[in-house]
């Protein structure tokens, strides 16, 4: 059903559930009243005399002390209810100074679909958009509600938070890709839902759900002391967790029901356009998750962050367009309006939502310093891919110094001790003589001047260990254990509804807890925060080879999130290995098991360290920057605590970081020895550029290498190239 029926039957849907919501909160309440009320007959009746004697009178103490006790224990509950701060997103606000146009464009979509206008505009670093109540005393005084000629209300006494309108959050990427008639359009469904918004019955049901939410998070946090303490969590828990079970499928109901009546009222607004446009938000969504995974986060782990990640989307996506057969004509569009001209000043504000970014996907800090500073596009090859390269390549040589590997290798002129690509590649190399998989190999005796020195063959037997590090397997059967990391606290997902009343965008962004929602119309309606992606998955070799410099798959990959993760404080041991990896790491070599081993400590060590100092990569450039000037993320919403909240990719496996290594020391030798050059792809991440040309065919040689031990297709893919394994590069 369409048009004004199934809208009021949305609404009356969500209404009838919005009821049932609070009938549960009247039964706890009626419960808690209880004995009260039995104390209350109790105390009467012997007043009156007609409930006298011995056992009525001690009937009336013992009912009497458990109301009280009771009523303490629901006033607590309540309390803690109340006061609990409900989650909000982390967004960057848009003052309407900044921009009018927008405002503007947003407040006339409201007078068409007849609903009240969103109380401001907010935004977010991802392809998704909603509406989201921030009327709780903890997120500060509510904006003013708009005087009809645009005008704002004097000072004075603060509106009634149950009057102020819920905040539209829109994603950045939508604002940088789409043109303004397709944001307006997607747009419309979403604005439409301040209508059910303001309806008395389902904001108090949300009201009610979102303290239950917040509640719950507290009780799950850590941090109790004492017996006592700990006793009245564990009662506070079990009753919050009670109401939110009894609530779970009302509050799923009531947030499709508004949903339905939104997209119903919408249908009237734009119908059209909105059909090309949610076309338009997969692409921004494909785009943008290839942006962050291969081209930002190899940023932030150096201590730096793009500072123009939208500007870098429409790159993306104009590239996508133009290699994906699908996507043929989106690039014309370019020539209508953006929708950032909807903004006074879309720099600065490019900048604040990329430094959110840093924050929510790695956990940066707040603000540029000399270890965290914002990198420009043009910069990006010399001061990132370059820089990355060569510090993988010394974290390398690193490693096989302390496994007591010559620097020298065989073939080479006497003296030669700097780092060689041909040291990696001998090391690395299977002999045709070696004994079968069971026993590391033993370093060759005759090391060069100045190398490690030569472990004890008397310990050959024993697992190789590099200082500081994680101990490794003797057996290539039994490879080495990955540096898994640990959950920080406050990453659990919240136990109940968020309140959120529309969200457009990917389907993947689907929350776990939540029923799906359907699609109605043309609109696709989605439930949840932006704490909740789960979509969690481990990189197949199709993805392993795209992520190398010399991968030339064009698809955009799977939406690859994981939870939060914090480097280890100690080295894992054998009794910890993850199965997973010990399967990755049964496909290697002997040598490169253990090799992979000694790179996943080392780098463990070094984000733990970069973790107790607070700033980015232990190798940031030392370049000193300002602090970032303009509008800047909302400090209310903030919990440092729980960062980052949504890590773009799960730990690499032992196989992933080994290849990435020897990857970076062949592009370092390209580099040095035949004129390459790194690049940047914008789907792809860092390349290697040959006469202005992305090298091909490196990520399937270096996996052969790894995997089997067979330098051949890296050596003969070499040679072709002109570079020299055998010349010393330059490392960081």
């Amino acid at each position: 059903m369409t048009g004004t029926g199934g809208e009021e039957m949305g609404v009356q849907a969500a209404r009838s559930r919005a009821l049932a919501v609070l009938r549960v909160r009247s039964r706890a309440l009626a419960v808690a009243l209880l004995p009260a009320a039995a104390a209350v007959i109790l105390v009467a009746g012997g007043a009156t005399g007609h409930l006298t004697g011995g056992v009525w009178d001690a009937l009336r103490w013992v009912v009497s002390g458990l109301a009280l006790l009771v009523l303490a224990a629901a006033a607590a509950v309540a309390l803690v209810v109340a006061r609990a701060r409900p989650a909000v997103t982390p967004t960057v606000t848009v003052d309407e100074a900044s921009a009018p146009d927008l405002y503007g464009m947003v407040r006339d979509l409201a007078d068409r679909l007849d609903v009240p206008a969103p109380s401001a505009i907010a935004l977010t670093p991802d392809c998704d958009s909603w509406l989201e109540d921030r009327t709780h005393p903890a997120h500060g005084r509510p904006p003013p509600a708009p005087e009809p000629d645009g005008a704002t209300l004097p000072d004075g006494p603060a509106p009634r938070r149950g009057d102020a309108a819920p905040v539209l959050v829109i994603g950045s990427p939508f604002l940088w890709w789409m043109r303004v008639g397709e944001l307006r359009a997607v747009l419309a469904p979403v604005v439409a839902g301040t209508g059910p918004s303001a309806h008395p019955d389902i904001a108090a049901a949300r009201r009610f759900i979102r303290g239950l939410d917040a509640a719950a998070a507290v009780v799950s946090a850590g941090g109790r002391r004492g017996p006592l303490s700990r006793a009245a969590h564990g009662g506070l828990g079990r009753v919050v967790r009670l109401l939110l079970r009894g609530c779970r499928v009302h509050a799923a109901e009531m947030e499709r029901g508004v949903a339905w009546a939104a997209a119903e009222r919408a249908q009237a607004v734009d119908y059209g356009v909105r059909i090309v446009a949610q076309e338009q938000v997969g692409l921004a969504y494909a785009g943008w998750d290839r942006l962050l995974t291969r081209v930002a986060l190899p940023a932030w782990r150096m201590g730096r962050w793009p500072a123009r990640l939208d500007v870098g989307v429409v790159a993306a996506l104009t590239e996508l367009s133009r290699r994906d057969r699908l996507a043929e004509g989106f690039a014309s569009r370019l020539g209508e309006r953006p929708a950032c001209d909807l903004l006074e000043e879309p720099g600065a504000m490019d900048e604040a939502v990329s430094l959110l970014a840093a924050r929510l996907f790695h956990g940066g800090p707040s603000g540029a310093s000399p270890d965290w500073s914002p990198v420009g596009w043009d910069d990006y090859p010399e001061e990132v891919v370059d820089r990355t390269w060569r510090t993988d390549a010394a974290r390398l040589h690193r490693v096989l110094d302390a496994l007591g590997v010559r620097r020298a290798a065989g073939h080479t002129a006497p003296g030669t001790g700097g780092p060689t690509l041909a040291r990696v590649l001998d090391h690395l190399t299977t002999p045709a003589d070696e004994a079968p998989p069971g026993a590391l190999p033993t370093p060759d005796p005759a090391a060069a001047p100045g190398a490690a020195p030569t472990p004890d063959p008397a310990a050959a037997q024993d697992p190789v260990t590099v200082p500081g590090a994680a101990p490794t397997r003797a057996h290539a059967a039994e490879p080495a254990e990955p540096v898994w990391r640990a959950e920080p606290p406050g990453s659990a997902e919240p136990a109940g509804g968020d309140g959120s009343v529309t969200r457009t965008g990917s389907p993947a962004d689907a929350a776990p807890h939540r029923p799906p929602a359907p699609a109605y119309g043309d609109h696709d309606i989605h439930s949840g925060h932006l704490a909740t992606h789960p979509h969690v998955t481990q990189p197949d070799a199709a993805h392993l080879e795209a992520d190398l410099p010399g991968g030339d798959s064009d698809d955009p990959p799977g939406h690859r999130r994981a939870t939060p993760a914090a480097p280890a404080a100690a080295p894992a041991t054998p009794a910890a290995v993850d199965e997973a990896d010990d399967d990755d790491l049964a496909g290697t070599t002997a040598r490169g098991a253990a090799l992979a081993a000694g790179l996943s400590a080392q780098l463990a060590r070094e984000e733990a360290e970069a973790s107790v100092t607070g700033a980015g990569a232990p190798d940031a450039p030392p370049a000193a920057a300002a602090p970032t000037a303009g509008p800047a993320p909302d400090p209310a919403l903030w919990d440092d605590r729980a960062l980052p909240l949504l890590p773009l990719q799960p730990p690499r496996t032992g196989r992933e970081i080994l290849t990435a290594h020897v990857t970076a020391m062949v592009c370092c030798a390209a580099m040095d020895t035949a004129g390459a050059v790194p690049g940047l792809d914008w789907l792809d991440g860092p390349s290697l550029l040959f006469d202005g040309v992305r090298a091909a065919d490196l990520a399937p040689s270096v996996l052969t290498l790894v995997e089997t031990g067979d330098p051949g297709p890296l050596r003969t893919w070499m040679t072709e190239l002109g570079i020299r394994p055998e010349k010393p590069v330059r490392l960081v």
